[in-house]
């Protein structure tokens, strides 16, 4: 089985990227970046830049994500990133967020076959990468999905992944297992499952339903639960010193490149926001890390949630 770690824009950057690797590497085939809005300037934002530059993920099997519905956009942000050694690049087609949908990009490009089809001529046309996508459904109806099916299987992507919901849905209800099933027996790439593999049991679940899966993205369950991976691989048994550790090598490179106890403390309650799904109560502890405003404070809440509670994972 191979395992992939999705993106989560503004927070899953190459600070966090380089902890779970250290931690966690050897069982994530390819981390893929937050995605660049696509455009066709010369250069990166230094934000952008800063993620994706080699030197920030050395050892990392590293996708970059692009987002646009401008096939010269697209073919041009792609050749600058292919100048850094990318040889595939992924387009997002999965992003449910509405100030992306009512720009037709993410999710919403999918409201606009005829368009996605001539855009997917003009850059598989090109050969600049190789290009997988992250796509959604459809938008509003599962029946939409076969049409996007017809368009897919006539360019020769290099993996489809699929998030078996509508951009109606956000991140509500469940995947559409019966649609990818179907996907399943449609497509002539290889397919990608990803959607709501948050635990050991739900993959189990999925694994069960669909023995014939090769390949499993996971987003926020591996937010809530950073090791879940090495769990699924029998590898890990989780004590509080790794999550200790995890903890601390991302707060402490926050520090090292951010300026200000106020920009650390964002980035901390984020990262929070998931990880105090690993312990048994952590309500009371996210809720003083949030009200927290200088870094002795923070300190003293995760000094307390790391004596005081178990690890509800395990």
């Amino acid at each position: 089985m191979k395992f992939y770690f999705a993106p989560m824009e503004g927070i899953t950057g190459y600070i966090y990227r380089n902890a779970h690797h250290a931690f966690c590497g050897n069982n994530v085939d390819k981390y893929f970046a937050p995605f660049i809005n696509a455009n066709l300037s010369e250069s990166f934002k230094s934000r952008e830049l800063n993620d994706i530059f080699p030197e920030n993920n050395k050892d990392i099997n590293l996708i970059p994500q692009i987002m646009t519905n401008r096939a010269k956009d697209f073919l041009h942000t792609s050749s600058k990133l292919h100048k850094f050694g990318y040889e595939e690049i992924n387009l997002n087609l999965g992003c449910p967020s509405k100030t992306v949908v009512t720009k037709y990009r993410g999710s919403g490009f999918l409201a606009k076959p005829k368009e996605l089809k001539e855009f997917l001529d003009e850059v598989f046309e090109s050969k600049v990468t190789q290009i997988s996508i992250k796509t959604r459904i459809g938008m509003e109806d599962p029946e939409e999905f076969y049409a996007l099916m017809d368009i897919y299987n006539q360019f020769p992507i290099k993996e489809l992944i699929i998030h078996p919901r509508l951009q109606a849905d956000y991140y509500n209800n469940k995947p559409n297992l019966f649609i990818f099933e179907d996907a399943l027996k449609l497509s002539k790439n290889p397919i990608c499952y990803n959607g709501d593999i948050h635990t050991l049991i739900d993959y189990q679940k999925l694994i069960e339903r669909f023995p014939t899966i090769n390949t499993v993205m996971l987003g926020r369950g591996l937010l809530y639960n950073p090791f879940l991976i090495c769990q699924i691989n029998g590898k890990e048994d989780l004590d509080k010193n790794q999550l200790w550790e995890f903890h601390n090598k991302i707060y402490t490179d926050y520090q090292s490149v951010l300026f200000g106890e106020k920009n650390v403390l964002f980035k901390m309650k984020e990262f929070w926001h998931y990880f105090g799904h690993m312990f048994s109560n952590p309500d009371k502890y996210v809720k003083k890390i949030k009200k927290a405003q200088k870094l002795y404070e923070y300190d003293a809440v995760v000094k307390s949630i790391f004596k005081e509670e178990t690890i509800s994972c395990l």
